[in-house]
């Protein structure tokens, strides 16, 4: 693999890595509160064809953005209230959500643009474009770190910097300030929390909210930016990926990147790299796409045992009278 190969690799990993990122991050907000959320999928679905829609729609790929975000946090609030108001079974709620999301885009997409299921492909005023940093043409004939930053740095879509700002972003909330404390307080012990007269209700819809729009995002940039529009099951998975990338990094936002950062480069090499031919064996394109659900199923069986959740985690609290 020659320097120029593996740039474009590294390039897709990056790309590729940023819906799982976001999803992951959301993931470890409302599960560090004691909300287990396997709806992950279904929000980013939501927001993706939501984000679509609107912004074909309208041209206005912010306001597609934010109708994603929209979407998404429909769901969260729909699985707030089931899994905290009602305090039903959250595994049960988030499996809910994700038929209801696959059902309804289809539906709803089918029924607005008649396209079996899809929109429209965007124009690039309707999407997130590439972002030029500063000094590039000047670095770019640089040996190494030229092409290193004009390629790999440079070029992403503002959701693609935003995403790995949220990771020492979420790191310093969780660790740094007392809505943190208290959210990590909630999620182990929420009686503790309740007795000293703060709202284990509110705290867990905070981290519910703050999964919605970070599943949104994940879901826009997954059909404005990655894409050119909505597919049905685009999210293909990814949900499911992020929620094994939340366990293999042991619920830490540091680990969280380099987890799915992993996923990405799986799925990269998979598109890069397909009917590979080994001493004459042919290994088939369907191998290279299931690299990344296999490597799922493998960091599930081989660290759920050994990843300690939040010891509330998957528990309604019932406040003691």
């Amino acid at each position: 693999m020659d320097f120029d190969v593996l740039l474009q690799v590294l390039d897709s990993t990056v790309r590729l890595a940023t819906p799982l990122l976001l999803a992951c991050l959301a993931g470890l907000y409302s599960e560090r509160a004691g909300i287990f959320d396997i709806g992950l999928e279904g929000k980013m679905l939501a927001a993706a064809f939501l984000s679509a829609a609107v912004a074909y729609v309208s041209g206005n790929v912010w306001l597609g953005l934010l109708a994603g975000i929209g979407a998404s946090l429909a769901l969260a609030a729909l699985h707030g209230l089931a899994s905290i108001t009602f305090r039903g079974d959250q595994l049960i709620s988030g499996v809910a959500i994700n038929f209801l999301a696959s059902g309804l885009t289809g539906l709803i997409a089918q029924d607005w643009f008649r396209q079996g299921g899809r929109t429209p492909s965007l124009p690039n005023e309707a999407r997130f474009t590439g972002l030029d940093l500063p000094f590039v043409q000047t670095l770019e004939p640089v040996p190494v770190i030229g092409p290193i930053y004009a390629e790999l740095i440079s070029g992403h879509s503002i959701l693609v910097y935003l995403a790995f700002l949220a990771v020492p972003a979420t790191w310093w909330i969780l660790y740094r300030t007392r809505f943190g404390l208290r959210l990590r307080a909630v999620g182990e012990n929420p009686a503790a929390v309740d007795t000293a007269g703060i709202s284990v209700v509110g705290l867990r819809f905070a981290a519910v909210a703050i999964c919605g729009v970070l599943c949104g995002v994940a879901g826009a940039y997954m059909a404005t930016a990655l894409q050119a529009g909505f597919v049905r099951e685009m999210t293909a998975g990814r949900g499911y990926i992020a929620l094994a990338a939340l366990i293999f990094a042991k619920w830490r936002p540091w680990y969280a990147l380099w987890a799915c950062l992993l996923f990405g480069l799986l799925q990269a090499v998979a598109l890069r790299y397909q009917n590979i031919n080994l001493g004459g064996v042919v290994i088939p394109v369907q191998v290279m796409d299931a690299l990344p659900y296999v490597l799922t199923v493998v960091i599930l069986a081989g660290f759920v045992g050994k990843a300690i959740p939040p010891r509330a985690g998957g528990e309604p609290y019932v406040k003691e009278r």
